[in-house]
């Protein structure tokens, strides 16, 4: 995670253990209702604190992590529902692929996409999507502390908005703080929470 992406994952999953979904994620599911039957891409899962939500309410879950550490940490959790329909897959999400779905969560996980790297991803998780469908999940603003780091993906609220030009705007919430990270660093947040809606009218079109 920018200056501390070097830094040991198992301490990092270690450090946020336990804690709660998403904000997002949760006002995603509510505005979609009864969940069973419908499907999620979970892009960098970590150790599964959104995943589980979503299985725990009967969707079908892809959960995809660079770290074998997270996956094999999903698989372990005490919560997994038991028969849940679970597929895991250890890859860097820009390459992945997967089919279409009714949700694409990514909860703090797409700034760390290269800038160069970021425009076909955002493209290919629209156009997995299915009509109706939703994307739940942060972006970094252009005030981040983090700023400088070439490997991480900063927007001004323009181009969020942008991005969003397709989709109904169920929440974008720009946030700026001064917090500590999860390895106990001060940082300097510069924060988008969204979770936004595709229009019904654009045509189904899987990943590819």
């Amino acid at each position: 995670m920018g200056s501390e992406r070097d830094s040991d994952w198992q301490e990092y999953y270690e450090r946020t253990a336990g804690r709660p979904p998403r904000r997002t994620l949760l006002l995603a599911l509510e505005r979609f209702g009864a969940g069973k039957g419908r499907s999620a891409v979970d892009l960098g899962c970590g150790d599964g604190r959104d995943t589980v939500e979503l299985l725990r309410r009967g969707w079908r879950v892809i959960a995809i992590d660079a770290e074998p550490a997270a996956l094999e940490r999903l698989k372990r959790r005490a919560d997994l529902p038991p028969g849940a329909a679970l597929e895991t897959r250890c890859e860097r999400f820009e390459d992945a692929n997967w089919p279409a779905v009714d949700l694409v969560n990514a909860s703090f996980s797409l700034p760390l996409v290269p800038p160069e790297r970021f425009p076909p991803l955002w493209t290919k998780i629209e156009r997995s999507l299915k009509p109706g469908g939703r994307f739940s999940g942060q972006l970094f603003g252009e005030r981040d502390g983090w700023r400088g780091e070439k490997a991480i993906t900063f927007l001004g609220r323009a181009e969020v908005e942008r991005l969003l030009q397709r989709f109904a705007v169920e929440l974008l919430e720009e946030e700026e703080s001064d917090a500590a990270t999860p390895y106990g660093k001060p940082k300097h947040w510069h924060l988008f929470h969204i979770v936004a809606r595709k229009s019904s009218a654009l045509t189904r079109s899987p990943a590819g």
